[in-house]
């Protein structure tokens, strides 16, 4: 637990530097804090409850996207984590077109980025994500980012080498006085691993969450106090293959409450 603590504060570290050399060149950011609650989830305890910090900022030669789950399993344990568990990603972006200063535009591609992400849990899980991320144009929605990376794995663990797919949406739909905010994202590992450290299964995470926007229907500031639900299809989850002696196919939807500052 504390190699994860002391990974993701480097993180955070890491996303304060890049906003430092930013200084006045960054152009937004945007903190938030989420409470879900579900059950019927796979592999871990069925039960979980999760609270969720999440930062994401645009600068001028990229973007920066950073999330810590603090997850607890309502007084049941994980074989391997405890009664709770870490787990978090820090994903930064520099965009080709900002930094060479030309348009890297072509057909629904308006810009070409590097991206980069870290995957940080408990059990000494760690990843590097190294690939092409490009946006989207698609009439009608906030942003549409694709990524494809290439994942490394600490220590040689399984799942090293492996292509990832991942878009990430937001879309605004207008209801009422108000506003339902849909937004996700789809992490898809599509090539098999398996060395001398074991076996890791291509597997598909969707994982979208649907929001109504509580604090403009209540006159209050909009963008600041959403409640919705999160749902969860993982087919193969952490990239165990499913199996008469374990299921691993998770299908859940959890409350969720969140809080923008």
């Amino acid at each position: 637990m504390i190699r994860t603590q002391t990974s993701l504060l480097l993180a955070g570290g890491l996303l304060a530097a890049s906003q430092a050399t930013a200084g006045d060149l960054l152009m937004w950011q945007t903190n938030s804090l989420s409470y879900l609650y579900g059950k019927d989830f796979k592999v871990n305890p069925s039960i979980q409850q999760t609270v969720t910090f999440e930062h994401a900022d645009r600068w001028k030669y990229g973007d920066n996207f950073l999330f810590i789950d603090s997850t607890y399993y309502n007084g049941a344990k994980d074989r391997n984590k405890g009664s709770h568990a870490y787990y978090g990603e820090f994903s930064p972006r520099l965009s080709l077109g900002k930094i060479f200063e030309r348009k890297f535009e072509f057909g629904p591609i308006k810009d070409v980025l590097l991206a980069m992400t870290y995957e940080s849990g408990e059990d000494d899980t760690e990843a590097y994500l190294i690939g092409p991320g490009f946006d989207l144009k698609v009439p009608g929605f906030n942003f549409v980012s694709l990524n494809l990376y290439q994942r490394y794995t600490e220590g040689g663990r399984p799942g090293d080498g492996v292509w990832q797919i991942t878009p990430a949406w937001s879309y605004t739909l207008p209801l009422g006085n108000s506003n339902l905010l849909i937004d996700g994202y789809i992490d898809w590992v599509t090539d098999n691993d398996r060395n001398s450290r074991g076996t890791y299964h291509a597997n598909l995470h969707l994982n979208p969450q649907v929001k109504y926007d509580v604090g403009k229907a209540m006159g209050w500031r909009e963008k600041q106090l959403y409640a919705g639900i999160e749902y969860s299809y993982w087919k193969d989850k952490y990239g165990i293959e499913n199996n008469g002696r374990l299921d691993t196919n998770e299908n859940t939807t959890s409350l969720l409450v969140k809080v923008h500052f």
